[in-house]
């Protein structure tokens, strides 16, 4: 029986996620926000494999996020949606689609590692979603805690602006609570659930340290208020509501990032973070109306976060499961109600909404309706994808879509037997529409099935859910890396298509400058490549400039040299010319793939590389070993710092194709001890003993 929804108040909605580094602690503080709030009776624990929202197999093994899971929770009346997001970079789509469709952030950090490489990558990815943060210092009862370095990295690695307002009071083994710097109070813990909370006046050898911290969050704060800064020269008296209305406005415009501490897995800290993301993170009323366009005229639309208005939404994710197919939708405006229909523009298509239900990780709960700015997932969907609008068919409005970054690896996989084959066809479906970042290709020539991903690990949870799930035995081939073609200088290729066979032949000709893609051109790129039709006089229609630019597209996906996709081309069309009768669409569409051919291949082709980013943290003693055997593998070392008591950091820009089975190598050069993380970077110039290789099929 689904429940009947009452009216929202929006004022007391936050939907929000937790973002941070592989294990900083987000899956552990998002099981105790559930523990505090009501939302399970009994903690579970990642290392056990009990977390609530770790409920895949493949998580609970591995003790890690794989999939952003989604719940809704109760805080001092307000309603939470959240959303725990992976750490791990393979799985770092999955944190790009939840900041799509989310109005605040929690960035969790390790006191002991401080900033990382991943909280980089998420909090550069919130920067361009424009989506406010508090932080939220865990770890402190950890033998190394430093919270005072963690605030520093803030600033040098994430040009954060801090504002501490609850400081930590001690570190390590001598973690004895949490300061208040609002009330000057120190609060404490009198039991090891950590509710039993307890408030002191702030112990003298502490004060004057208090007293300091609190005037430097003050001037923080009233820097931000034109009205409070005056109140603050003129020495007139700032009252806590003044501060905390000021530090909410300064959070929700990006200005300010309030910090925190505590320690989840020792349950203190985590209900002054809930305090926190109530008084401090916006309500979908405090951030702007959504933006869009009209499907056909794409004129520039938005919809205000009222049930009054159109009914829009967002689709950000896909789940298929035991019970069918889920679709998470983040409702903008209007009211989506179970049992009605409504229009996808991208597709162009009428979907009908079957079921909605509140998502509790793995269990659900039937709702009859989605009022504006709450959070959802919908049954019943056949045709809409990660990415996709939901809207009213009588005001359309396409919604900004969720750009994701392409897949640098792959490997061949197999089917052991014919029924295996079909299984794996539906299972290998249903995964790439789960994952955008996931894809799949056959090899006509080859007959063989490709699947390409963000990295090793992000592929082998992916096979292992196909042979769990699905129950497909197959074989997989090594990793390969995805290259990719560019040219390197100007080239103009003047080619003409002339066939004669009996009756009207075909007639073509196209002169075309190709360069490389400049900076400066990307916002214009469709892409990678950067079409641009500077015909003088009609020498060609404009029907005819669009086939011959449909051609070159195609010809980018199979390559010139090596068969991977071309990409960073800027296709200039300078003249051409069609004759009346044995010109068409399809001549010109040729006569631009293979005018695409002949340019690339004149403008001095290189096969290029993925480079990773990689941090390797290491005792000391290790050092050494490790810079080398980076060089060994190409590596550029651009930084090292100490990372901890005893531990260094070492940061360096690796090809992809180098860093196959490293984690195997630094567990035997470290006895165990060393770890390391990698995301991509860019793509680099392969150099020509690695190019020859490739070229050859040798890699």
């Amino acid at each position: 029986m689904a429940k009947k929804a009452d009216k929202l108040d929006l004022n007391k909605v936050r939907n929000i996620g937790i973002i941070a580094h592989i294990d900083a602690g987000k899956t552990t503080t998002t099981e105790r926000v559930l523990y505090y709030t009501g939302m399970v009776h009994r903690i579970g624990e990642v290392h056990d494999g009990a977390a609530t929202t770790d409920y895949m197999e493949q998580e609970r093994e591995r003790g890690i996020t794989i999939t952003a899971a989604a719940i809704t929770a109760s805080w001092r009346d307000h309603q939470i949606n959240l959303i725990d997001t992976p750490g791990h970079v393979d799985f770092t789509a999955e944190v790009q689609r939840s900041l799509r469709v989310l109005d605040g952030g929690v960035t969790v950090f390790d006191s002991v590692a401080g900033v990382e490489p991943q909280s980089e990558t998420v909090w550069r990815q919130a920067n361009e979603y424009n989506v406010p943060r508090i932080c939220f210092v865990n770890k402190m009862d950890r033998t190394g805690a430093n919270f005072d370095r963690t605030v520093e990295m803030m600033i040098d690695r994430l040009r954060a602006n801090p504002v501490i307002i609850y400081p930590p009071y001690g570190a390590g083994d001598e973690f004895g609570g949490i300061i208040d710097l609002f009330k000057m109070e120190l609060i404490t813990y009198g039991d090891d659930l950590g509710t039993a909370i307890e408030r002191h006046p702030i112990p003298e050898n502490y004060r004057e340290a208090a007293e300091t911290m609190r005037h430097e969050m003050v001037e923080k704060i009233v820097e931000s208020d034109e009205i409070l800064t005056e109140k603050y020269l003129m020495e007139e008296e700032i009252t806590t509501d003044d501060l905390l209305a000021a530090l909410r406005a300064g959070t929700i415009a990006g200005r300010l990032h309030p910090v925190l501490c505590g320690s989840a897995l020792k349950n203190k800290g985590v209900q002054l973070l809930l305090d926190a993301v109530v008084d401090l993170l916006p309500s979908p009323l405090d951030i702007p109306a959504v933006t869009g366009m009209h499907p056909k005229t794409e004129q520039p639309l938005e919809r205000k976060a009222d049930n009054s208005e159109p009914v829009s939404g967002l689709v950000f994710k896909i789940l298929s499961d035991k019970y069918g197919r889920l679709a998470f939708v983040r409702v903008y405006s209007g009211v989506l109600k179970s049992g009605t229909s409504v229009f996808n523009p991208v597709k162009n298509s009428t979907e009908r909404i079957g079921r909605i239900v509140r998502m509790f990780a793995d269990r659900r709960e039937d709702v009859e309706e989605v009022q504006a700015g709450d959070i959802a997932a919908v049954i019943g969907l056949k045709e809409t994808f990660t990415g996709d609008t939901l809207c009213d068919s009588g005001h359309p409005i396409v919604l900004e879509t969720i750009k994701f970054p392409d897949p640098v690896i792959e490997v061949a996989i197999e089917p052991n037997s014919k029924a295996d084959q079909d299984k794996m066809g539906i299972g290998l479906r249903k995964l790439a529409e789960e994952d955008p970042t996931f894809k799949v290709e056959v090899d006509a020539q080859l007959g063989q099935t490709k699947i390409k991903g963000m990295g090793e690990l992000h592929l082998e949870v992916l096979v292992d859910r196909l042979m769990r799930e699905y129950g497909v035995q197959a074989r997989v081939g090594r990793p390969r890396v995805a290259y990719r073609e560019t040219l390197t200088r100007t080239y103009t290729a003047d080619t003409t298509l002339k066939r004669q066979s009996g009756g009207s032949g075909m007639y073509a000709r196209v002169v075309v400058e190709f360069s490389p893609m400049e900076d400066a051109d990307r916002p214009n790129a469709k892409d990678e490549l950067l079409y641009v039709n500077d015909i003088r006089g009609g020498s060609i229609t404009n029907e005819f400039a669009r086939a011959a630019e449909k051609g070159m597209r195609e010809a980018m996906e199979g390559g010139v040299i090596a068969g991977y996709p071309v990409v960073n081309v800027k296709a200039r069309l300078v003249d051409g010319a069609m004759h009346d009768v044995d010109s068409n669409e399809m001549a010109f569409k040729i006569c631009g793939s293979m005018c695409f051919k002949e340019g690339i291949k004149g403008g001095a082709p290189v096969i290029l590389e993925p480079s990773m980013k990689v941090e390797v943290v290491t005792p000391d003693d290790y050092t050494g070993g490790i810079v080398g055997d980076l060089a060994s593998r190409r590596g550029v070392v651009v930084g090292m710092e100490p990372r901890g008591p005893g531990s260094t950091s070492i940061r360096a820009s690796v090809p992809l194709a180098e860093m196959f089975g490293y984690a195997t190598q630094l567990r035997n050069m470290t006895q165990g001890r060393g770890s390391f993380t990698m995301e991509f970077e860019k793509y680099i110039i392969a150099p020509k003993s690695i190019a020859d290789e490739v070229i050859s099929g040798g890699r």
